[in-house]
C-alpha cells in the first residue's frame, strides 16, 4: 500500500506537469483527489492493515496528498500568470496613438430659440415664470374668461385627467396664477414658456406637444401702442432690424381688442413670394389688451388697471428663422438635423 501511494504520488505529479491549461490541470486534481480517485480507494482498504501499520499508512497518505495539492497550486499560479501577461500583451494599448476626440453636445433648437426669446425679454425688464403641465380646469378655461360650455372651448382639444385636472393647452395658466399671487395690487411683468399639449393629428405643421411663450403685462395706463412697442421690439431683434410688423383683428376670450401680429417676408422682402403666399407677410403670433373679467378674476379692478398679454410658439419661430420645414423634426432627435443648428 506504501508503494501504491508514492506510485501515485510520482504519477500525478507528472500529470501536473505535463497541464498546459488551468481545465487540463482540474482534471489532475479531480482525478487524484476527488472521492473517486486512486488515494481515496487506498484509504478505504486500510481496514485490512494490522494496528501499527495503519497510522504510517494514514500519514504517508496525507502527505502524498498535500504534495500533490502543493504542486497543482503552484501550478496553477504559473498558469494564470502566462495567462494575464498573454491577455496584456494581446490587449496592449500604444500610448503613441493619437487620441480620439470627444463628440461634444449642444442645446437643442428649440432650447436654443426658447434661451434667445428669455433674453431679449429679460433685456426688457421682464421676469421667467413657470408653472405646472398638469393643470385645474379652473386656471387653465375658467380664470381665462372661458367658463365651462363656452365654445371658444373647442379651439383647444384637450387631454383631460380627470373633471377638472388636464394637461395644461397653453400657459396662460401661468399668467393667471401670477396675476392671482399678486393679489391685485402689483404691476405683472412676466413670460412663461414650456410645454403645452392639444389633442391634435401630428403633421409637418402640428404636433399633440408643442412648446408656447406667453407674455403678460399689467399695470396703470397700459395701452395698446405699449403691446405694439414690445412686439415691434421683439421682431426686430429676433428676425432683423429691417422687419416689419402689423396687427390684423382677431379674437381671443381672454383678451380684447385682440390681435394676429405678421412680420414682413424675409425671403422676398414684403414684394411677395411662394413662402408668404404672395401676401409679403408672415403670422408670428397672437396678442391683445387682458379682458376686464380676467383682471377681475384675478383680483385686478379693471377701471384702475390694464394689460395686455401675447403667445408665441418657438417651433414656429424656429421653422421661420431657420427654414424648418416640419416641425416633427424637433421631436424624432435625427442627430443629423440637430448637428446643423449646433453653435460650438
Amino acid at each position: 500500500m506504501k508503494d501504491r501511494l508514492q506510485e501515485l504520488q510520482s504519477e500525478a505529479l507528472g500529470k501536473v506537469q505535463q497541464a498546459e491549461d488551468l481545465k487540463a490541470l482540474q482534471d489532475v486534481r479531480i482525478a487524484y483527489l476527488g472521492k473517486k480517485g486512486p488515494i481515496t480507494e487506498v484509504l478505504r482498504g486500510m481496514g485490512k492493515l494490522s494496528k501499527e501499520e495503519r497510522p504510517v499508512i494514514g500519514q504517508l497518505a496525507n502527505e502524498v496528498r498535500e504534495t500533490i495539492s502543493e504542486a497543482i497550486q503552484t501550478k496553477q499560479n504559473k498558469l494564470e500568470e502566462e495567462a494575464l501577461e498573454k491577455q496584456l500583451e494581446e490587449e496592449s494599448i500604444d500610448v503613441t496613438l493619437p487620441g480620439r476626440p470627444v463628440q461634444i453636445g449642444g442645446p437643442h433648437l428649440l432650447t436654443s430659440i426658447i434661451e434667445e426669446i428669455e433674453d431679449l425679454f429679460i433685456g426688457m425688464g421682464f421676469e421667467i415664470k413657470e408653472g405646472p403641465e398638469v393643470e385645474t380646469d379652473y386656471y387653465n378655461f375658467e380664470a381665462l374668461n372661458l367658463p365651462k360650455g363656452h365654445p371658444a372651448r373647442d379651439m383647444q382639444d384637450s387631454f383631460y385627467i380627470t373633471e377638472e385636472l388636464l394637461l395644461r393647452t397653453h400657459t396662460s395658466p401661468v399668467q393667471a396664477r401670477t396675476m392671482k399671487q399678486k393679489d391685485g395690487h402689483e404691476p405683472v411683468r412676466m413670460i412663461c414658456p414650456g410645454k403645452v399639449y392639444r389633442r391634435d393629428t401630428d403633421d409637418a405643421t402640428h404636433s399633440h406637444q408643442f412648446t408656447q411663450v406667453e407674455g403678460l403685462v399689467v399695470d396703470e395706463n397700459i395701452k395698446m401702442s405699449d403691446l405694439k412697442g414690445v412686439l415691434n421690439a421683439f421682431a426686430k431683434q429676433m428676425f432683423g432690424s429691417e422687419r416689419d410688423i402689423r396687427l390684423r383683428p382677431s379674437f381671443f376670450p381672454f383678451t380684447e381688442p385682440s390681435v394676429e401680429m405678421d412680420i414682413s417676408c424675409k425671403v422676398c422682402g414684403g414684394d411677395g413670394c411662394s413662402v408668404c403666399k404672395g401676401t409679403g407677410w408672415i403670422e408670428i403670433l397672437g396678442a391683445g389688451m387682458v379682458h376686464p373679467n380676467v383682471l377681475e378674476m384675478a383680483g385686478y379692478d379693471p377701471n384702475v388697471y390694464s394689460g395686455f398679454a401675447f403667445g408665441m410658439g418657438p417651433e414656429r419661430i424656429a421653422m421661420l428663422k431657420y427654414g424648418v420645414d416640419d416641425i416633427r423634426h424637433f421631436y424624432t432627435n435625427d442627430i443629423r438635423f440637430l448637428k446643423q443648428y449646433h453653435k460650438a
